[in-house]
């Protein structure tokens, strides 16, 4: 009555030879460099707006981190140039805080201390300044 089914179904499992496979170390890896990243990207733009001999220390650990982490050359840093409406400093201090934070939970689950330690100090950091900043 009915012909039999010839092909595989689309529900069924795929094979796992199919695709590659990272491990969760290489996905913290890579979710820990972004963050970081993001946050050189963010101390960059701190350091622009207000040049500050901690900001470039930051900015050079931040970046030999995320070099470790991609196992490669340091990231690609682009130039800051004066924004036609200046960001406000407590804001950029507060998204560093939070992307600092979002490394930090990062680095503890992944279990490195050196960016652990970097990031949390960031946070420190950052927070000290955004409450500097609405004191003022």
């Amino acid at each position: 009555m009915y012909e039999p089914i010839r092909t595989k179904s689309v529900h069924a499992m795929a094979d796992p030879g199919d695709f590659p496979h990272r491990s969760r170390e290489e996905e913290l890896d890579i979710q820990l460099a972004g963050h970081l990243a993001a946050l050189l990207a963010v101390t960059d733009e701190l350091r622009a707006l207000s040049p500050d001999a901690g900001l470039d220390s930051a900015a050079e650990q931040l970046s030999a981190q995320v070099a470790r982490l991609r196992g490669g050359p340091a990231p690609v840093r682009a130039s800051v140039a004066t924004a036609i409406h200046e960001p406000h400093l407590s804001a950029l201090h507060q998204r560093a805080h939070a992307l600092a934070g979002r490394a930090l939970v990062v680095a503890a689950s992944r279990a490195d201390t050196g960016a652990a330690i970097l990031a949390a100090r960031r946070m420190e950091a950052h927070a000290a300044a955004t409450s500097l900043a609405t004191a003022a």
